[in-house]
């Protein structure tokens, strides 16, 4: 806590840094809840950038605009600003206070637009609750799905959907284009096309987020890095999602792929395949699911057992139960240890309850 008489705008900046009486005292001293700093930095903005919830509950109180832009050229808004960091609270504090989600800032982001790019799905779920338009487009006139598409966040795709995003086709596109590239080359790439091809060191870290994997990408100057993007690598997951909205049936192989790529069960990209062949329930499903049981490859195998756990139950069937259990009582004596514990699994859901069978969307 700060301690003794506080006075001028200045001081309500300090009070930011240190806690929320050091801005209630400078509050109650007469400060103005909209002062700026030298450079015209609110400081409000600088609170919602910073992720300090409680402090901006107290300016908004106090009398603070949620939409009075800030910066040198007034181009940067508090709600953008928090959106941008992923800072969810603060985000809904600002819009409770009358924030205007689809506010457009310096060279046409919105926070939606912002949220959407660097896979913040909460975020963009509390914006669109509070009235965001999931279509408006930003900057390069991407809608907020291409974008998030682009991204690879398949949580952030999903909260559009459910808010009625429409631009579908564009961001399937997307999600395949993305499903073509190396993400870390792609990464490495971007950053050496800004700071240039000298031999920068380059250090990769994946991180699980969301169901998915967000993959940084940094460059060292001198041992410490000094730049660094990131992408997700849920774009299968994302192009499963977009194409059963459109109606649309991906190649058997095609989706085996997608949920392969990562190697990871409980990923989604893994999940929203099985969740697609599931909902199918068809023989010819059947017939390339058992076959991929007998592949050589554990992980396909693998991917077949959970098919096979999850064919034709969404009508509240089972409709291949004479023939899939037999064969996944096989599969649990006999298949590598994933399999066969999968297959042990999927026994329950036919020859019982639903089990632990793991959702596919």
């Amino acid at each position: 806590m700060t301690n003794g008489p506080v006075g001028g705008a200045s001081s309500l900046f300090e009070a930011l840094y240190a806690d929320e009486d050091a801005v209630v005292r400078a509050l109650r001293a007469g400060v103005s809840a909209e002062s700026c700093d030298e450079e015209g930095t609110t400081a409000l903005y600088l609170a919602s950038v910073q992720d300090l919830p409680g402090a901006v509950r107290l300016l908004l109180a106090a009398g603070a605009d949620p939409n009075r832009a800030s910066g040198p050229d007034a181009g940067d808004l508090p709600l953008c600003g928090a959106a941008c960091g992923g800072h969810s609270e603060v985000v809904a504090a600002l819009l409770s206070a009358g924030a205007e989600p689809d506010l457009t800032e310096e060279f046409g982001f919105t926070a939606l637009r912002w949220a959407a790019g660097l896979g913040h799905a909460r975020v963009a779920e509390t914006l669109l609750a509070h009235g965001a338009d999931p279509d408006l487009p930003g900057p390069q006139g991407e809608t907020p799905l291409v974008v998030a598409a682009r991204r690879g966040s398949a949580h952030t795709v999903r909260t559009l959907l459910r808010h009625g995003a429409r631009d579908l086709s564009p961001a399937l596109e997307e999600a395949r284009r993305m499903l073509t590239l190396d993400v870390e080359r792609e990464l490495r790439d971007a950053l050496r096309r800004m700071y240039g091809d000298e031999a920068h060191e380059s250090v990769v870290r994946r991180t699980p987020v969301d169901g998915g994997v967000t993959v940084t990408v940094g460059l060292l100057r001198g041992g410490e890095l000094f730049a660094s993007q990131d992408l997700q690598t849920g774009h299968g997951a994302i192009a499963t999602l977009l194409e059963g909205e459109l109606g649309l049936r991906a190649p058997f192989e095609e989706l085996a792929v997608r949920a392969l790529r990562e190697g990871d069960p409980g990923l989604d990209n893994w999940l929203v395949a099985v969740g697609a062949l599931g909902r199918r329930g068809d023989e010819e499903t059947f017939q390339v699911a058992a076959a991929w049981t007998a592949s050589e490859d554990p992980l396909r195998q693998l991917f077949g057992v959970d098919v096979l756990a999850r064919l034709g139950f969404g009508d509240g069937g089972k409709p291949f139960a004479d023939r899939a259990v037999p064969l996944l009582r096989g599969l649990a004596r006999t298949a590598a240890p994933a399999a066969a514990e999968a297959a042990a699994r999927a026994l329950d859901g036919y020859e019982g309850g639903p089990g632990e069978l793991r959702p596919g969307r």
